[in-house]
């Protein structure tokens, strides 16, 4: 049937996806690059794992691919679907996270993933998900504005019936503004992106299609803001800072973050589950930044929401 998954091509295209980002990363930092851990995962599968630490530009760096089976799906990924419960599983994706040195360089997050769950005598279910997210220290108008139109870039061609890109755009948006926020605190990870998830009702291939165009898109829509971002000058208050709001990255990844949960319930590798977590961090009480301020402009203007594809520098 010529809407059956292809497992093979979305692993091949997932370990090329890897191996190009990480070439270009590795350019952009201009230091030793990446160590590739390769691994196993008992249950079934593995995955290799990148990671760059100490550059020049990124203080680390994680790009992991993994490609894993098992008897039955953990309870993050039957939760919204509890009629999967008890399905073997195959899950693939590239999920990746850059920590720049420079406070004035964003981190920025991306995954793309498949999965398939079977069942002897019962159709195979599948479906895709993914996107970007960024998450900036400190906020710049042109950088959020060239992100935000990238991600929509992304959705060209794309949508349901009666959506153009624009309209898939603004709901995959809202989609993920809802996702990375932090309940316990009410307020977002960063400016947001793009996301989606349990999407097969295109079919596989435009679902597989759609899945590459959030990938193809994600490099472009970052790598300029850190060649912009990479050389500014900074100081220890602004390193301080970074930090601080770092901590707020780890706060959702433990807490929130599906991908992770998913990993640690399913027996993953739990060093490159953590991966994403930045290397140096700080918490502190009840802290609050200066009025106006630098720091106070992120929480003014950029973790408010705000239609940036329409707005200007």
């Amino acid at each position: 049937m010529p809407d059956q998954p292809d497992n093979s091509a979305v692993r091949d295209y997932l370990l090329d996806l890897q191996d190009r980002i990480c070439r270009t990363f590795a350019t952009e930092d201009g230091g030793t690059g990446f160590r590739e851990d390769a691994w196993e995962r008992p249950a079934g599968g593995g995955g290799r794992s990148r990671i760059l630490e100490g550059g020049k530009v990124f203080e680390k760096g994680g790009i992991n691919f993994s490609d894993v089976r098992g008897d039955r799906l953990p309870p993050t990924a039957s939760a919204s679907r509890p009629e999967l419960a008890g399905r073997s599983f195959r899950a693939m994706g590239v999920s990746l996270v850059m920590h720049p040195r420079n406070p004035y360089v964003p981190t920025s997050h991306m995954n793309v993933r498949f999965f398939i769950a079977e069942k002897p005598g019962e159709p195979a279910v599948w479906w895709f998900g993914g996107g970007f997210d960024l998450t900036p220290y400190y906020g710049n108008d042109e950088d959020v504005i060239h992100w935000h139109r990238t991600a929509r870039a992304a959705c060209e061609g794309f949508g349901d019936d009666g959506e153009d890109a624009d309209t898939l755009h603004a709901r995959l948006k809202h989609w993920c503004d809802d996702y990375f926020y932090l309940k316990h605190r009410q307020e977002p990870r960063g400016v947001g992106g793009i996301f989606f998830d349990d999407l097969n009702t295109w079919g596989f291939e435009r679902s597989f299609a759609f899945m590459r165009s959030v990938a193809e898109h994600y490099v472009p829509g970052y790598r300029p803001i850190v060649a912009r971002r990479k050389g500014l000058s900074y100081g220890d208050a602004e390193r301080a800072f970074q930090c601080y709001r770092r901590g707020r990255y780890v706060e959702f990844n433990l807490v929130y973050d599906r991908g992770t949960l998913f990993g640690l319930q399913s027996g993953g590798r739990t060093e490159s589950i953590l991966m994403s977590l930045p290397p140096e961090v700080s918490f502190r009480y009840d802290w609050h930044p200066e009025p106006n301020s630098p720091e106070a402009e992120l929480y003014d203007r950029y973790l408010v929401p705000r239609d940036w594809l329409r707005a200007t520098p």
